[in-house]
């Protein structure tokens, strides 16, 4: 089935896949991540294009870019904005801070106390922030990438459960191969090549394929193999704790996505194999003893579960 956006979004893939070289499979969950209406968490070490990425999607997509660099100084009022009093007006006027953008940036999130990392809660699941018993909206469309690293080095403040759920998903990128990485060395300066980049989408184009991901079909059978999955989880076999209604729904909404993205106008059981690691396991702790990450076990409960 043909789709009215699937040509710009094969070529809004196409486009960024120039930039982020040999990625992608995280380039594709990053667009369905986005047209499923959730926010991203990519987790890796420094350097392997987290940045990057972010800024390509922006530009490609002509939409209002911020980044904000969490370090352990900085404040919620440097995020969501501050009124400071202006005397030629006599009044206080409201300076908006970073977060006022359609894709928002936060570099090294779990650099920036629990505090400001919890500022971004209510912006991410209600799409507005209260400043000073005010409330004011978002823009539209808006997207939130955080970068984090490796809880293992210095300097870092794990993200609680209550804001890892906020997320509908989590990668990583990965060191490059040896081919995509003498590409970039050889090529040009990635941040000159992002400066050519042109959009290939409207940011109405993006709302109205956004809008197409609640229209995909999942058809009860496959709701069946869904809560057999979310079952599993809950069995006590393989996590601790099993996911919640909120997290079964985030599932369909990144399998719908996924879908769209192969041009087709049905969830197939493929597409929930394709995005379930990304978008389930940042949400659970595998059982002591398991042996295995938190990916590899998820990947081990799939193999367990029968296909309907």
């Amino acid at each position: 089935m043909s789709f009215p956006f699937t040509s710009q979004l094969n070529r809004l893939v196409d486009q960024i896949s120039t930039i982020i070289v040999g990625k992608r499979g995280p380039i594709e969950d990053c667009v369905a991540c986005l047209l499923a209406g959730g926010h991203l968490l990519i987790e890796d070490v420094p350097g392997v294009g987290k940045t990057t990425l972010a800024h390509a999607l922006s530009v490609s997509l002509g939409l209002k870019f911020s980044r904000v660099q969490f370090t352990a100084d900085l404040m919620p009022t440097d995020l969501v904005g501050v009124s400071v009093y202006e005397r030629s007006k006599e009044a206080f006027v409201f300076h908006p801070g970073p977060v006022f953008a359609q894709v928002l940036l936060a570099d090294e999130i779990n650099r920036a106390g629990p505090k400001t990392q919890s500022a971004l809660l209510e912006a991410m699941e209600e799409h507005q922030v209260s400043v000073e018993g005010e409330t004011r909206a978002l823009p539209k469309p808006f997207f939130v990438i955080a970068t984090q690293n490796p809880s293992d080095q210095l300097g870092t403040y794990p993200l609680p459960e209550s804001q890892l759920d906020r997320f509908l998903m989590c990668i990583t990128l990965g060191y490059p191969d040896r081919a995509s990485e003498r590409a970039l060395l050889a090529g040009v300066d990635r941040r000159d090549a992002i400066s050519h980049l042109q959009p290939v989408m409207s940011s109405s184009d993006l709302m109205a394929v956004q809008r197409a991901v609640l229209e995909v079909h999942a058809s009860e059978a496959l709701l069946d193999y869904l809560q057999a999955l979310i079952a599993a989880t809950r069995s006590g076999q393989w996590f601790v704790e099993g996911l919640s209604p909120r997290a079964g729904i985030a599932v369909l909404r990144a399998a719908r996505a996924h879908a769209l993205l192969d041009a087709r106008d049905y969830v197939a059981p493929d597409d929930i194999q394709a995005i379930l690691p990304q978008t389930i396991a940042h949400r659970l702790v595998p059982v002591p003893g398991a042996g295995r990450g938190r990916v590899e076990q998820v990947r081990a409960m799939v193999e367990a579960v029968a296909l309907p």
